[in-house]
């Protein structure tokens, strides 16, 4: 009796499996019925994508690969996805994760086309990907100022202060200070106090010897920073490249081959120049002396124009000086123009003629339309000297940034309406992943060390004019 109910029960299991895979196989079959003419996403190669017209890059918040400045998408691995779109005929958007992993497992989803990012190349990866593009060389490199004293190996560092974040870059020096049997003294400084390039400015400005960084990253700061030394690698180097799935090879050749042959075109030299060459700081232009009571030549049009933001009219002055050192032909590195250095976009949508960006009076009354919007952003600031030193770091950020500090100042305990040590002091953390990339940010990555000694050089200078010029 026991036997005959235990193959009844089999019997049943049987059947039971039987039918749950013959409802599993009408399932699917009639959902790739319902799909017909339909494709998945993650298989699409060049003429797909071309079929529908978009290529989908996927992207990180980086100083190389995109940001966010004054309002305008920058960033060097985002113009040169534009290029090979448009070469393409097709439309660029963009999709940002911070994380590479996550970025590697949205393009195998079908989220993305390509990587345009500094992937590293690995072999596990190499399972999934075919890398395309200019393969980079990426590795660690000590900053150091130029000069007499200059370290030139690996062994000199024994008996040196290195200041350095937690992280990778610490993580390496203890590495090396490992190989090297000891007496690096390294100097690890909280990660919410100060920033990479905090800590590059500071090497800069004498006030440490020695610091680390990528050398890209490096690279880039010496175009802030002429007076220093990036040449003494400290790690292994690291392959990159851009990434798209196995399933895209033909995207691969297509990137491969647009590359081979735009490579030294003008084009990409003038934005590669951009990002890594050309000097950040603005050019001297005709200045005057104060002890003949003038600060500019334009001093008539700051004292009309002035009073339509009720601003000190030494104040405009010292922005101006600030932007532009008074040089209305200047053209900043990111293209701003003109004295008021306003970006072309910024210029025209506030009046300012195409062509007339590098008058003297057009730029000033552009510059203080943009102003005036800028004020209605901060009327809750009740104070008006505090509410100027935020309206002159969204005049040099753009108001998003500012938005993002006064957000991190407010979760992390601080007062969101004062700027120094407060809003200012998050500004400048806005370069490191771990606040940039938090959900109260909205605008990612953000260089804030020029905007923190931009608002402090104007108000600076402020103080020099009333001194010396009678209003």
């Amino acid at each position: 009796m026991f036997i005959f109910r235990f193959l009844k029960n089999i019997v049943v299991v049987r059947a039971s499996v039987c039918v749950s895979v013959f409802f599993v196989i009408v399932l699917v079959a009639c959902g790739l019925s319902g799909k017909k003419g339909k494709r998945s996403v993650a298989a699409d190669d060049l003429p797909q994508i071309k079929e529908r017209g978009e290529l989908i890059v996927l992207t990180a918040n980086t100083s190389t690969s995109l940001f966010d400045y004054r309002g305008e998408t920058m960033g060097f691995q985002y113009e040169l996805a534009k290029f090979f779109s448009e070469a393409m005929g097709l439309k660029l958007k963009v999709k940002v994760i911070d994380d590479p992993e996550k970025m590697v497992d949205s393009l195998l989803a079908g989220a993305g086309d390509l990587i345009a990012y500094n992937l590293g190349i690995t072999n596990k990866r190499k399972e999934k990907l075919i890398y395309c593009g200019e393969e980079k060389i990426t590795h660690q490199v000590l900053i150091q100022r130029k000069g007499k004293g200059l370290l030139t190996d690996v062994t000199q560092l024994v008996g040196k202060k290195v200041y350095v974040r937690p992280g990778k870059y610490y993580d390496r020096l203890q590495n090396l200070n490992e190989e090297l049997g000891g007496g690096i003294e390294i100097c690890r400084l909280p990660s919410d106090s100060v920033t990479v390039e905090g800590l590059i400015t500071a090497v800069s400005d004498g006030k440490i010897d020695y610091t680390v960084a990528t050398n890209e990253v490096a690279k880039i700061n010496q175009t802030y920073y002429h007076n220093l030394n990036i040449d003494l690698k400290i790690s292994f180097d690291q392959r990159s490249a851009w990434a798209v799935r196995k399933t895209s090879r033909l995207l691969a050749e297509a990137v491969d081959k647009w590359l081979r042959e735009n490579r030294d075109s003008p084009e990409v030299k003038a934005v590669e120049r951009r990002y890594f060459e050309l000097n950040k700081q603005t050019a001297p232009g005709s200045i005057l002396s104060v002890e003949e009571g003038k600060i500019s030549l334009y001093d008539d049009f700051f004292r009309k124009y002035a009073k339509e933001i009720d601003w000190d009219w030494r104040l405009l002055a010292a922005l101006v000086y600030t932007e532009s050192n008074f040089n209305p032909n200047v053209v900043s590195w990111a293209g701003a123009k003109g004295l008021m250095q306003l970006m072309p976009r910024t210029a025209h949508a506030m009046g300012v003629p195409e062509g007339k960006e590098r008058d003297p009076e057009e730029s000033i009354k552009g510059g203080v339309k943009y102003i005036q919007l800028l004020q209605k952003n901060f009327q809750n600031i009740s104070d008006k000297d505090e509410r100027i030193k935020f309206i002159l770091a969204s005049y040099n950020a753009g108001t998003g940034h500012v938005l993002d500090a006064m957000a991190l100042t407010e979760k992390y305990g601080r007062n969101k309406y004062v700027w120094e040590n407060n809003v200012a002091h998050y500004i400048l953390l806005k370069s490191e992943p771990e606040f940039y990339q938090d959900s109260v940010c909205k605008n990612g990555y953000f260089r804030g060390t020029e905007t923190y000694r931009f608002v402090h050089d104007v108000l600076s200078r402020l103080a020099f004019y009333k001194q010396r010029i009678k209003i």
